[in-house]
């Protein structure tokens, strides 16, 4: 089949991206829209009303994915997957995730128009919960096709108490029936996935879009400290077991070790952090705050949690502290495919661009897609590198760019014999 010159409809994606910010709208350009949530649930149906449109087989499975399916001429064939993610953060922006999936749907749209049918199949997903915002856990839904939950995953809890069982069961969807969504991963081709950048490098180079190199891998912990709790104004400070205290010194530290290398892309955050009793003149007794550190480099992540796992040891003792450590997500680096991103490369150069070649550190449904199948992501240059907040912004002439890349990528790998 030979290549088409049509670009996708820009105008159209805009639209489209702008429409479903609407849903879970903050402010006069935020979006919140937590997994599993009514938000999410209208999302979910909004985005499947486009996707019911084009004639795409569409059902929203029991982890909450959406899916919708292109028929191919080999249609028994491995499939290509595409898509990204439409839950977001609870103080989020209009970009994330949602245009991985309205950029594959425009895609997807446009083949509908020009009557192309591709030799092998394509699946959009609309993956649930990638955030991880809601339940402290993110990738849900991808890790849920793939039979990859943990164990008592159902049984995590959001700020107000309700457990992820009981939000899939008001969101529709029936836990019991998980092994009826499970996905055959020898169908699946390769994945792709277009997404903002939520860096600066991009915007740094005046480049529009980049070609991702591979994933950081994240680790996730959680970390509760526990003195005593006494009367702020009674408690000398030689006697305190302060776990406010304790804490500050050891989040300090992570902030310190994720700097000793300046030229390495290592970060660390602490986004999480409860204080108890929380009354301004009593000590506190119990800190739970959550440690995120990512790198691209397996062994220097893993040296640093050492480093600071016998620090946390030190500090408790040193303040008379108990504390203890729980594992939420530990994910090794991941590597984009040399093909797919060779692919891209040869298309962009015919659209006169020359995109840089970049790491991602946030990780993305990507990451799990990479264990059972070759995958390849296009970033989208972020005005000021500003993510996970209302003034997320890319502009359409970049997105129409990014989304051009990924028909010509899809066109090249679904398309073409």
């Amino acid at each position: 089949m030979k290549a088409l010159s049509k670009s996708i409809n820009a105008g159209r994606l805009n639209d489209n991206l702008q429409s479903l910010a609407e849903i879970g709208k903050i402010g006069s350009t935020g979006v919140s829209r937590l997994a599993h949530s009514p938000e999410d649930k209208q999302a979910v149906l909004h985005v499947k009303k486009y996707m019911d449109g084009i004639g795409l087989h569409t059902t929203i499975d029991h982890f909450g994915n959406l899916i919708g399916r292109m028929d191919g001429l080999a249609n028994d064939a491995p499939a290509l997957v595409i898509g990204s993610h439409i839950d977001s953060q609870p103080y989020g922006g209009r970009y994330d995730g949602a245009l991985g999936v309205m950029g594959a749907l425009e895609v997807l749209e446009s083949f509908y128009e020009d009557k192309i049918i591709p030799e092998i199949p394509i699946i959009l997903i609309a993956f649930a919960d990638e955030e991880g915002s809601r339940f402290n856990k993110g990738l849900f839904g991808v890790r849920g096709i793939l039979d990859k939950l943990e164990e008592g995953e159902l049984d995590r809890q959001d700020k107000t108490g309700m457990t992820r069982r009981e939000a899939l069961i008001e969101f529709g969807a029936d836990p019991s029936k998980f092994t009826e969504c499970l996905i055959d991963t020898s169908k699946i081709a390769a994945f792709l996935e277009l997404h903002i950048e939520q860096g600066p490098v991009l915007e740094a180079k005046d480049e529009p879009i980049g070609i991702v190199t591979g994933i950081s891998g994240p680790l996730w912990m959680t970390v509760e400290m526990e003195g005593l709790a006494g009367h702020a104004g009674s408690v000398p400070m030689s006697m305190r077991q302060d776990a406010l205290v304790g804490a500050a010194k050891v989040i300090v530290k992570l902030n310190e070790l994720a700097q000793e290398i300046p030229e390495a892309p290592t970060v660390s955050t602490v986004g999480s952090l409860q204080v108890f009793p929380d009354s301004r003149n009593i000590i506190p007794e119990k800190v739970t705050f959550t440690v995120d550190l990512r790198d691209i480099d397996e062994n220097r992540r893993d040296k640093i949690e050492k480093v600071l796992r016998q620090y946390i040891d030190e500090i408790a003792e040193e303040h008379g502290l108990t504390y203890k450590i729980s594992e939420d997500t530990r994910n090794e680096p991941r590597f984009c495919n040399e093909n797919i991103m060779q692919i891209m490369r040869e298309e962009s150069s015919e659209m006169g661009l020359t995109p840089p070649e970049l790491m991602s550190g946030p990780f993305h449904d990507s990451l799990q897609m990479s264990y059972v199948c070759d995958y390849g992501m296009i970033f989208v240059r972020s005005k000021d590198g500003i993510s996970h907040n209302p003034k997320e912004y890319s502009s359409p002439e970049d997105i129409a760019l990014g989304a051009e890349l990924l028909y010509k990528t899809v066109f090249r790998m679904a398309c073409q014999k």
